[in-house]
């Protein structure tokens, strides 16, 4: 066993920062952050699993969304399975699933007009050989009715306010294995304008060449989205081209055409570090918009969402009138959004940062309302528009890769639809389904403060809270080793939403953890820790567990004293016997209780190791004056998920003498999540033991546990799936207590941090 300490005087630091919630925002964007007071803001108030419509393991994706003409009904591009599926929504908080409907091949989009669905189907053989047909499915009995072939590979269709037309977009998208992937490869795309006159029988198509206007590839334009206006003006997107074309649906005729242009990018990531860090000291210059999904605003003006593909991206959205003068641009508002709300995918920072898809824009009673829809950060981000101008209100989690934003203003409604699906990965393709409501909002329920120069702090993937020792408005909580430069957060928990104040940098000066785990330090004594359990001591410092690993470079299991600062002051390992123990799954919460002499650590494991008993995990006393380790057993509940999976602990806090409590978890999401629950047990009576030898099997007392609250009500009262890793957990005076989760980092995960306080009386 090794046990490094140090006399280094602990020192407490005071620290003001500013309270204002705002970006570092260059002019075109001051209006940004205006008061939303004003305004009824959304929330969410359902999500709907589409696989619901199919089966439970089934993969399905939820791509475009369309609603019947009185909102009740949604439909869905489910391209995986190749149907159109069907939601009945006439009780928003509790939507129906209606079934699917098999279509000839793959649904690319979705548009409603009258009584029927147009439903637009890729039936392409390859790249070269296209082909497609729009299909028009009766609402009321989800049949097919008519079908109008075409020759290309439809990508999006939209449909005129008057319903008059309908304007599909065969992009005739390009073999991005073929070559370098570039441009030009035929076919060439182009524009069908359908003129809905009469049954669907009757209606009859135009088709408007878009060659030799891009300046880019002019032979190749590869149009991507639309949107029609009150004058029957497309606008079109020709994403790989960074062009943009309105066309006349009336005569098919050109009416203007211009480039999108270039965006300069300030204080924004493109280095994907290894772990994860976030840092904002990047420029680009300029980039090309490369506009994906496009919405009008107006019969003057529309707004474009600047995904980017082939050479650019602009990370942002940008308001184009008629004539392509830029009028707003958002520049690096988008990424700092989603670093201030945990949310920022830091792994796509060397590409395209949050990465905007789509937008779309409605009008609630007399507010004009646009909504912008990040793919990488799984966020919806909602402006109040005033002529030229934009105001940011709020931001909505949606599912992993929102595509399809459908406002449904008459009913005060907006929808998003989600595409990915990965079962194994705890991802479920969903329909989320938000209402606009007099009052607050609901998400988020951590906010990040700015730091030094006016960025925001950046976080992440929490593993755990603590409670201030001096104030119960003051918590403290860590990132896991999804990060590199371990910080601990400063969080102001009476605010709504918690504020996080400050960041603390974890440093080994002293070189303690260098000498036992050299690996974790960096060069400039920063440190990669995998922190999963933090304490506060009565001095203002901290012990924070740090969970081994034994891939790809095995590193133990670490218990670090650590003073307001910052600063490394003592390195605790396991005894060899157990490390010798040791797989994966290891400290994932730390408690401390009382001080000096008679301070005592108590550390839970995650999950058994080697030769423990089944079903048991862990309880580690590390007595710090003393250096000793002695053990008790906790039992765990055996997995109850349809989905398999395991059971383990995921934190540790202290209830009074000799009582503490632990979150006993699943690692399940969504509707195979079951066991999210918080135990207590007592010590009273109980006498730990030190390891036997590492071939011997221990036997260490066992802890009796009561339930105190199943989680899972908690977690679905948030309106969404709930959420897999339930990490944190800490109580205040008043014997509330507090849990949080991990979002993974927003990797293979919508990002979403859920802040909940509980009231243990209920």
């Amino acid at each position: 066993m090794t046990t490094i300490t140090s006399k280094t005087k602990l020192n407490l630091i005071a620290s003001t920062l500013s309270l204002l919630f705002v970006c570092n925002i260059n002019p075109i964007q001051a209006n940004l952050f205006k008061s939303n007071r004003s305004i009824d803001l959304f929330n969410r108030v359902a999500v709907f699993p589409v696989f619901n419509n199919t089966d439970i393991n089934a993969e399905t994706v939820a791509e475009i969304v369309a609603a019947s003409e009185n909102g009740n009904t949604l439909i869905y591009t489910d391209s995986e399975t190749e149907n159109a599926g069907f939601v009945d929504i006439s009780n928003p908080a509790n939507p129906q699933p209606l079934g699917a409907t098999a279509l000839p091949g793959e649904p690319t989009s979705v548009a409603v007009a009258n009584d029927y669905a147009l439903v637009v189907v890729n039936t392409s053989a390859d790249f070269v050989n296209t082909s497609g047909q729009l299909v028009i499915v009766d609402i009321a009995t989800r049949s097919i009715v008519h079908t109008i072939p075409f020759n290309g590979q439809p990508d999006s269709i939209t449909v005129s306010p008057d319903q008059q037309y309908a304007a599909i977009v065969i992009e005739n998208e390009r073999d991005e294995d073929l070559g370098d992937g570039e441009p030009p490869q035929a076919p060439g795309g182009f524009l069908i304008i359908v003129d809905l006159i009469g049954a669907p029988s009757e209606w009859t198509t135009r088709s408007v060449i878009l060659d030799g206007l891009a300046e880019l590839v002019a032979d190749d334009p590869e149009p991507e989205y639309a949107d029609i206006n009150k004058d029957n003006i497309a606008i079109v997107t020709l994403q790989e081209n960074n062009h943009l074309i309105l066309v006349n649906l009336v005569d098919g005729s050109i009416e203007n055409h211009f480039s999108a242009g270039t965006v300069d990018l300030r204080n924004i990531d493109t280095e994907e570090e290894k772990p994860s860090l976030i840092t904002q000291n990047s420029s680009l210059f300029d980039v090309p918009r490369e506009p994906d999904g496009v919405t009008w605003l107006s019969e003057r003006f529309f707004m474009t969402a600047d995904e980017g593909d082939l050479n650019g991206g602009s990370r942002g959205i940008t308001l184009f009138d008629k004539d392509g003068k830029v009028k707003y641009t958002s520049g690096n508002a988008l990424d700092e959004l989603a670093i201030r709300l945990g949310h920022y995918p830091d792994k796509r920072s060397g590409n395209k940062g949050n990465e905007p898809e789509n937008v779309e824009f409605g009008r609630y009673g007399n507010d004009d309302l646009l909504f912008a829809g990040s793919e990488r950060s799984s966020l919806i981000f909602v402006y109040k528009v005033n002529g030229q101008s934009l105001n940011y209100l709020q931001t909505l989690p949606a599912g992993v890769g929102p595509e399809g934003l459908l406002a449904i203003p008459q009913r005060n409604l907006f929808i998003a639809a989600s595409e990915v699906d990965d079962r194994g990965d705890k991802i479920r393709s969903v329909l989320n389904i938000y209402q606009r409501q007099g009052r607050h909002a609901d998400y988020p329920t951590i906010v990040a403060d700015n730091k030094a120069g006016g960025l925001p702090i950046a976080w992440g993937a929490l593993s755990d809270l603590a409670m201030d020792k001096k104030s119960d408005k003051v918590a403290y909580t860590i990132h896991d080793s999804f990060y590199q430069q371990t910080r601990i957060y400063k969080l102001n928990t009476k605010r709504v939403p918690a504020k996080i104040k400050r960041a603390i940098v974890l440093h080994d000066n002293l070189g303690l953890l260098a000498a036992v785990e050299p690996f974790l330090v960096n060069l400039d004594n920063t440190v990669n820790l995998d922190g999963e359990g933090i304490s506060t001591r009565e001095d203002g410092g901290f012990w924070i567990a740090s969970e081994g690993d034994d891939a790809p470079v095995k590193f133990a299991n670490l218990l670090l004293k650590v003073n307001s600062k910052g600063d490394i002051e003592k390195v605790v390992t396991l005894p060899d016997s157990v490390q010798e123990r040791m797989i994966r799954f290891g400290f994932e919460g730390v408690v401390s209780v009382g001080s000096g002499t008679d301070e005592v650590l108590y550390v839970a494991f995650q999950r058994e190791w080697n030769n423990d008993k089944s079903g048991h995990v862990r309880i580690g006393r590390y007595h710090v004056a003393n250096d000793e380790w002695l053990f008790y057993y906790y039992p765990l509940e055996a997995p109850l998920s349809p989905n398999g999976g395991w059971v383990g602990l995921s934190a540790i806090s202290v209830l009074g003498d000799d009582e503490f409590a632990v979150i006993e978890r699943d690692n399940q999401a969504g509707p195979d999540a079951v066991i999210k629950r918080i135990y207590s047990f007592s010590l009273s009576g109980l006498t730990p033991l030190p390891d036997p030898a590492a071939d011997q099997e221990p036997d260490f007392p066992v802890v009796s546990k009561t339930l105190l609250r199943d989680l899972i009500p908690d977690l679905k009262a948030t309106d969404g799936l709930v959420l897999e890793k339930i990490e944190g957990l800490m109580f205040n005076e008043d014997g509330g207590a507090f849990i949080v989760n991990d979002n993974d980092g927003v990797d293979d995960s919508n990002g979403e941090t859920q802040l909940l306080k509980l009231n243990l009386d209920n």
